[in-house]
Protein backbone atom coordinates (compact mmCIF):
# COMPACT_ATOMS: atom_id res chain seq x y z
CA UNK A 1 0.00 0.00 0.00
CA UNK A 2 3.08 2.18 -0.34
CA UNK A 3 2.54 4.17 -3.55
CA UNK A 4 -1.05 5.00 -4.39
CA UNK A 5 -2.10 4.99 -0.73
CA UNK A 6 0.56 7.54 0.25
CA UNK A 7 -0.78 9.96 -2.34
CA UNK A 8 -4.31 9.43 -1.11
CA UNK A 9 -3.32 9.98 2.54
CA UNK A 10 -1.97 13.42 1.68
CA UNK A 11 -5.04 14.24 -0.35
CA UNK A 12 -7.44 13.26 2.44
CA UNK A 13 -6.02 15.96 4.69
CA UNK A 14 -7.59 18.71 2.59
CA UNK A 15 -10.57 16.91 1.10
CA UNK A 16 -12.92 17.61 4.00
CA UNK A 17 -12.84 21.32 3.10
CA UNK A 18 -13.00 20.74 -0.65
CA UNK A 19 -15.95 18.39 -0.31
CA UNK A 20 -18.08 21.12 1.23
CA UNK A 21 -17.33 23.40 -1.71
CA UNK A 22 -17.40 20.89 -4.54
CA UNK A 23 -19.82 18.17 -3.54
CA UNK A 24 -22.74 18.12 -5.93
CA UNK A 25 -21.19 20.67 -8.31
CA UNK A 26 -20.59 18.00 -10.97
CA UNK A 27 -24.20 16.73 -10.95
CA UNK A 28 -26.71 18.91 -12.80
CA UNK A 29 -30.28 18.41 -13.99
CA UNK A 30 -31.84 20.15 -16.97
CA UNK A 31 -35.11 19.32 -18.72
CA UNK A 32 -35.35 16.14 -16.69
CA UNK A 33 -31.90 14.93 -17.83
CA UNK A 34 -29.25 14.38 -15.15
CA UNK A 35 -25.65 15.07 -16.12
CA UNK A 36 -23.09 12.92 -14.33
CA UNK A 37 -19.35 13.55 -14.37
CA UNK A 38 -17.37 10.33 -14.70
CA UNK A 39 -13.61 10.37 -14.16
CA UNK A 40 -11.96 7.52 -16.06
CA UNK A 41 -8.47 6.35 -15.17
CA UNK A 42 -7.48 6.60 -18.86
CA UNK A 43 -9.22 7.09 -22.18
CA UNK A 44 -8.75 3.56 -23.48
CA UNK A 45 -10.30 1.15 -25.98
CA UNK A 46 -10.20 -1.30 -23.06
CA UNK A 47 -13.40 0.39 -21.85
CA UNK A 48 -15.33 -0.26 -25.06
CA UNK A 49 -18.63 -1.25 -23.33
CA UNK A 50 -18.77 2.19 -21.71
CA UNK A 51 -18.31 4.04 -25.01
CA UNK A 52 -20.78 1.72 -26.72
CA UNK A 53 -23.37 2.52 -24.04
CA UNK A 54 -22.88 6.24 -24.69
CA UNK A 55 -22.85 5.95 -28.50
CA UNK A 56 -25.91 3.68 -28.63
CA UNK A 57 -27.95 6.04 -26.47
CA UNK A 58 -28.36 3.75 -23.46
CA UNK A 59 -27.62 6.54 -21.00
CA UNK A 60 -29.99 8.84 -22.85
CA UNK A 61 -32.71 6.20 -22.52
CA UNK A 62 -32.17 6.31 -18.76
CA UNK A 63 -32.43 10.10 -18.66
CA UNK A 64 -28.70 10.58 -18.14
CA UNK A 65 -26.00 12.61 -19.85
CA UNK A 66 -22.41 11.51 -19.24
CA UNK A 67 -19.52 13.95 -19.09
CA UNK A 68 -16.23 12.06 -19.26
CA UNK A 69 -13.01 13.46 -17.83
CA UNK A 70 -9.61 11.76 -18.04
CA UNK A 71 -8.24 11.21 -14.54
CA UNK A 72 -4.79 10.10 -15.77
CA UNK A 73 -4.23 7.67 -12.91
CA UNK A 74 -6.23 5.82 -10.25
CA UNK A 75 -5.07 8.15 -7.48
CA UNK A 76 -6.32 11.20 -9.39
CA UNK A 77 -9.64 9.51 -10.18
CA UNK A 78 -10.12 8.75 -6.51
CA UNK A 79 -9.24 12.33 -5.60
CA UNK A 80 -11.89 13.68 -7.95
CA UNK A 81 -14.54 11.35 -6.47
CA UNK A 82 -13.67 12.01 -2.84
CA UNK A 83 -13.65 15.77 -3.39
CA UNK A 84 -16.93 15.80 -5.32
CA UNK A 85 -15.35 17.00 -8.56
CA UNK A 86 -16.64 13.78 -10.16
CA UNK A 87 -19.75 11.83 -9.26
CA UNK A 88 -18.39 8.45 -10.34
CA UNK A 89 -14.90 7.07 -10.85
CA UNK A 90 -13.74 4.35 -13.25
CA UNK A 91 -10.47 2.78 -12.12
CA UNK A 92 -9.04 -0.27 -10.45
CA UNK A 93 -10.81 -1.24 -7.18
CA UNK A 94 -7.42 -1.12 -5.46
CA UNK A 95 -7.91 2.65 -5.16
CA UNK A 96 -11.06 2.06 -3.11
CA UNK A 97 -9.27 -0.55 -0.99
CA UNK A 98 -6.53 1.91 -0.07
CA UNK A 99 -9.00 4.63 0.93
CA UNK A 100 -11.11 2.23 2.98
CA UNK A 101 -8.05 1.07 4.92
CA UNK A 102 -7.21 4.68 5.76
CA UNK A 103 -10.46 4.78 7.75
CA UNK A 104 -12.36 7.45 5.81
CA UNK A 105 -16.01 7.26 6.88
CA UNK A 106 -17.49 8.38 3.56
CA UNK A 107 -15.26 6.07 1.55
CA UNK A 108 -15.69 4.98 -2.06
CA UNK A 109 -17.89 1.96 -2.71
CA UNK A 110 -17.69 -0.18 -5.85
CA UNK A 111 -21.10 -0.72 -7.45
CA UNK A 112 -20.41 -1.85 -11.03
CA UNK A 113 -17.59 -3.81 -12.69
CA UNK A 114 -16.55 -3.17 -16.30
CA UNK A 115 -13.51 -5.37 -17.09
CA UNK A 116 -12.68 -8.74 -15.60
CA UNK A 117 -9.01 -9.27 -16.33
CA UNK A 118 -5.76 -7.47 -17.09
CA UNK A 119 -5.91 -6.02 -20.60
CA UNK A 120 -2.18 -5.88 -21.30
CA UNK A 121 -0.24 -8.07 -23.71
CA UNK A 122 3.35 -9.26 -23.52
CA UNK A 123 5.21 -8.06 -26.61
CA UNK A 124 8.53 -9.61 -27.66
CA UNK A 125 11.24 -8.01 -29.73
CA UNK A 126 11.72 -11.25 -31.65
CA UNK A 127 9.09 -13.71 -32.95
CA UNK A 128 8.57 -16.72 -30.68
CA UNK A 129 6.62 -19.60 -32.18
CA UNK A 130 5.88 -21.56 -29.00
CA UNK A 131 6.10 -19.10 -26.13
CA UNK A 132 6.36 -20.27 -22.54
CA UNK A 133 7.14 -18.12 -19.51
CA UNK A 134 10.35 -20.00 -18.72
CA UNK A 135 11.77 -18.30 -21.84
CA UNK A 136 11.76 -15.04 -19.85
CA UNK A 137 14.52 -16.22 -17.55
CA UNK A 138 17.45 -13.82 -17.78
CA UNK A 139 15.45 -11.37 -19.90
CA UNK A 140 14.61 -7.67 -19.45
CA UNK A 141 10.94 -6.61 -19.34
CA UNK A 142 9.53 -3.08 -19.30
CA UNK A 143 6.66 -3.75 -16.91
CA UNK A 144 4.93 -0.53 -15.85
CA UNK A 145 5.11 1.86 -12.91
CA UNK A 146 5.76 0.68 -9.37
CA UNK A 147 2.54 0.33 -7.36
CA UNK A 148 0.34 0.05 -10.44
CA UNK A 149 -1.91 -2.97 -10.92
CA UNK A 150 -0.47 -3.75 -14.41
CA UNK A 151 2.97 -4.25 -12.84
CA UNK A 152 1.54 -6.09 -9.83
CA UNK A 153 -0.39 -8.46 -12.12
CA UNK A 154 2.66 -9.08 -14.30
CA UNK A 155 4.77 -9.93 -11.25
CA UNK A 156 1.97 -12.17 -9.94
CA UNK A 157 1.96 -14.09 -13.24
CA UNK A 158 5.75 -14.36 -13.27
CA UNK A 159 5.79 -15.76 -9.73
CA UNK A 160 3.02 -18.21 -10.60
CA UNK A 161 5.41 -19.45 -13.27
CA UNK A 162 8.36 -19.72 -10.88
CA UNK A 163 10.09 -16.50 -11.97
CA UNK A 164 11.11 -13.84 -9.44
CA UNK A 165 11.94 -10.28 -10.56
CA UNK A 166 15.43 -9.24 -9.56
CA UNK A 167 16.53 -12.85 -9.28
CA UNK A 168 15.46 -14.67 -12.44
CA UNK A 169 14.87 -11.69 -14.71
CA UNK A 170 14.81 -7.89 -14.78
CA UNK A 171 11.47 -6.06 -14.57
CA UNK A 172 11.89 -2.33 -15.20
CA UNK A 173 9.33 -0.25 -13.26
CA UNK A 174 10.91 3.13 -13.98
CA UNK A 175 9.29 3.85 -17.36
CA UNK A 176 6.12 5.95 -17.39
CA UNK A 177 3.02 4.26 -18.82
CA UNK A 178 2.79 6.54 -21.85
CA UNK A 179 6.49 6.06 -22.64
CA UNK A 180 6.66 2.24 -22.49
CA UNK A 181 6.08 1.56 -26.19
CA UNK A 182 8.55 4.27 -27.22
CA UNK A 183 11.21 2.95 -24.86
CA UNK A 184 10.77 -0.57 -26.24
CA UNK A 185 10.79 0.37 -29.94
CA UNK A 186 13.75 2.61 -29.17
CA UNK A 187 15.78 -0.43 -28.13
CA UNK A 188 15.21 -0.87 -24.39
CA UNK A 189 14.39 -4.37 -23.11
CA UNK A 190 13.60 -7.75 -24.58
CA UNK A 191 9.88 -7.59 -23.77
CA UNK A 192 7.27 -4.99 -22.83
CA UNK A 193 3.67 -5.14 -21.60
CA UNK A 194 1.33 -2.98 -23.68
CA UNK A 195 -2.37 -2.28 -23.83
CA UNK A 196 -4.36 -2.06 -27.05
CA UNK A 197 -4.30 -0.50 -29.55
CA UNK A 198 -0.63 0.23 -28.80
CA UNK A 199 0.30 -3.46 -28.78
CA UNK A 200 -1.23 -4.07 -32.22
CA UNK A 201 0.29 -0.84 -33.53
CA UNK A 202 3.79 -2.00 -32.53
CA UNK A 203 3.12 -5.33 -34.27
CA UNK A 204 1.80 -3.58 -37.39
CA UNK A 205 4.96 -1.50 -37.54
CA UNK A 206 7.04 -4.68 -37.47
CA UNK A 207 8.70 -3.67 -34.20
CA UNK A 208 7.33 -6.40 -31.94
CA UNK A 209 5.29 -9.58 -31.60
CA UNK A 210 2.46 -10.34 -29.17
CA UNK A 211 3.35 -13.60 -27.43
CA UNK A 212 1.01 -13.75 -24.41
CA UNK A 213 -1.94 -12.16 -22.63
CA UNK A 214 -1.23 -11.22 -19.02
CA UNK A 215 -4.97 -11.32 -18.30
CA UNK A 216 -5.36 -14.87 -19.56
CA UNK A 217 -2.51 -15.99 -17.30
CA UNK A 218 -3.63 -14.15 -14.15
CA UNK A 219 -7.25 -15.32 -14.23
CA UNK A 220 -10.27 -13.16 -13.54
CA UNK A 221 -9.59 -9.98 -11.56
CA UNK A 222 -11.95 -7.00 -11.12
CA UNK A 223 -9.51 -4.90 -13.08
CA UNK A 224 -11.66 -1.84 -13.71
CA UNK A 225 -14.85 -0.87 -11.90
CA UNK A 226 -17.11 2.07 -11.14
CA UNK A 227 -17.20 3.53 -7.65
CA UNK A 228 -18.75 6.48 -5.86
CA UNK A 229 -18.77 7.86 -2.35
CA UNK A 230 -20.94 5.87 0.05
CA UNK A 231 -23.03 9.01 0.65
CA UNK A 232 -23.61 9.46 -3.09
CA UNK A 233 -25.00 5.93 -3.40
CA UNK A 234 -27.33 6.35 -0.44
CA UNK A 235 -28.56 9.80 -1.54
CA UNK A 236 -28.95 8.99 -5.27
CA UNK A 237 -29.99 5.32 -5.57
CA UNK A 238 -32.28 5.89 -8.57
CA UNK A 239 -29.55 7.73 -10.50
CA UNK A 240 -26.96 5.06 -9.69
CA UNK A 241 -29.40 2.37 -10.82
CA UNK A 242 -30.00 4.16 -14.12
CA UNK A 243 -26.24 4.48 -14.64
CA UNK A 244 -25.71 0.78 -13.92
CA UNK A 245 -28.60 -0.15 -16.23
CA UNK A 246 -26.95 1.72 -19.11
CA UNK A 247 -23.53 0.19 -18.50
CA UNK A 248 -25.05 -3.29 -18.32
CA UNK A 249 -26.84 -2.71 -21.65
CA UNK A 250 -23.49 -1.68 -23.14
CA UNK A 251 -21.82 -4.82 -21.79
CA UNK A 252 -24.53 -7.07 -23.18
CA UNK A 253 -24.40 -5.35 -26.58
CA UNK A 254 -20.63 -5.75 -26.82
CA UNK A 255 -20.90 -9.42 -25.81
CA UNK A 256 -23.20 -10.14 -28.76
CA UNK A 257 -21.49 -8.18 -31.55
CA UNK A 258 -18.35 -8.62 -33.62
CA UNK A 259 -15.07 -6.77 -33.25
CA UNK A 260 -15.79 -4.84 -36.45
CA UNK A 261 -19.24 -3.79 -35.22
CA UNK A 262 -17.87 -2.67 -31.84
CA UNK A 263 -15.04 -0.74 -33.49
CA UNK A 264 -17.45 1.08 -35.78
CA UNK A 265 -19.71 2.11 -32.88
CA UNK A 266 -16.92 3.46 -30.65
CA UNK A 267 -14.74 4.90 -33.45
CA UNK A 268 -15.80 8.50 -32.75
CA UNK A 269 -14.21 8.26 -29.29
CA UNK A 270 -10.82 7.40 -30.87
CA UNK A 271 -10.44 9.65 -33.93
CA UNK A 272 -6.67 9.12 -34.05
CA UNK A 273 -6.97 5.32 -34.37
CA UNK A 274 -7.86 3.95 -37.81
CA UNK A 275 -10.76 1.49 -38.02
CA UNK A 276 -8.73 -1.63 -39.00
CA UNK A 277 -6.41 -1.16 -36.00
CA UNK A 278 -9.37 -0.47 -33.70
CA UNK A 279 -11.07 -3.63 -34.98
CA UNK A 280 -7.93 -5.64 -34.30
CA UNK A 281 -7.78 -4.25 -30.77
CA UNK A 282 -11.43 -5.20 -30.18
CA UNK A 283 -10.74 -8.74 -31.37
CA UNK A 284 -7.79 -9.01 -28.97
CA UNK A 285 -10.10 -8.17 -26.07
CA UNK A 286 -12.78 -10.57 -27.26
CA UNK A 287 -10.19 -13.35 -27.56
CA UNK A 288 -9.13 -13.02 -23.91
CA UNK A 289 -12.71 -12.50 -22.62
CA UNK A 290 -11.75 -9.12 -21.16
CA UNK A 291 -15.18 -7.60 -20.52
CA UNK A 292 -17.91 -8.40 -18.05
CA UNK A 293 -21.24 -9.43 -19.58
CA UNK A 294 -22.95 -7.78 -16.60
CA UNK A 295 -21.87 -5.40 -13.84
CA UNK A 296 -21.76 -7.87 -10.94
CA UNK A 297 -18.42 -8.27 -9.14
CA UNK A 298 -17.62 -11.78 -7.94
CA UNK A 299 -16.08 -12.25 -4.50
CA UNK A 300 -13.59 -14.79 -5.83
CA UNK A 301 -12.22 -12.29 -8.34
CA UNK A 302 -12.03 -9.56 -5.67
CA UNK A 303 -10.08 -11.92 -3.42
CA UNK A 304 -7.65 -12.66 -6.27
CA UNK A 305 -7.04 -8.93 -6.70
CA UNK A 306 -6.07 -8.76 -3.03
CA UNK A 307 -3.82 -11.80 -3.54
CA UNK A 308 -2.05 -9.91 -6.34
CA UNK A 309 -1.67 -6.80 -4.18
CA UNK A 310 -0.45 -8.79 -1.18
CA UNK A 311 2.05 -10.73 -3.29
CA UNK A 312 3.41 -7.41 -4.57
CA UNK A 313 3.86 -6.09 -1.02
CA UNK A 314 1.28 -3.34 -1.58
CA UNK A 315 -1.38 -4.58 0.84
CA UNK A 316 -0.83 -5.10 4.57
CA UNK A 317 -4.44 -5.86 5.52
CA UNK A 318 -7.26 -7.41 3.52
CA UNK A 319 -10.71 -5.85 3.14
CA UNK A 320 -14.01 -7.71 3.45
CA UNK A 321 -15.85 -7.94 0.15
CA UNK A 322 -19.14 -6.77 1.66
CA UNK A 323 -17.51 -3.67 3.15
CA UNK A 324 -16.39 -2.31 -0.20
CA UNK A 325 -18.69 -3.77 -2.87
CA UNK A 326 -22.41 -3.11 -3.30
CA UNK A 327 -23.75 -5.49 -5.97
CA UNK A 328 -27.40 -4.53 -5.46
CA UNK A 329 -27.49 -2.13 -8.42
CA UNK A 330 -25.72 -4.59 -10.73
CA UNK A 331 -27.96 -7.47 -9.69
CA UNK A 332 -31.06 -5.42 -10.42
CA UNK A 333 -29.68 -4.31 -13.80
CA UNK A 334 -28.78 -7.90 -14.63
Amino acid sequence: MKHLSKKIICILCCLSLLAVILCGCSRTKENGVITLTVSEVAHSVFYAPQYAAIALGYFEEEGLNIELINGNGADKVMTSVLSGEADIGLAGPEAAIYVYLEGKEDHAVVFSQLTKRDGSFLVSREPIENFSFDLLKGKYIIGGRAGGVPLMTLEYVLKQNGLYPGKDLTVDSSVQFAMMAGAFTGGTGDFVTLFEPTASAVVSEGKGYIVASIGEESGEIPYTAYFANKSFLSENPETVQKFTNAITKGQKWVATHSAAEIAEVIASFFPDTDLPLLTKAMQSHIDIDAWNTDSVMEKQAFDRLQDVMTEAGELDKRVDFEALVDNSFAQKAK
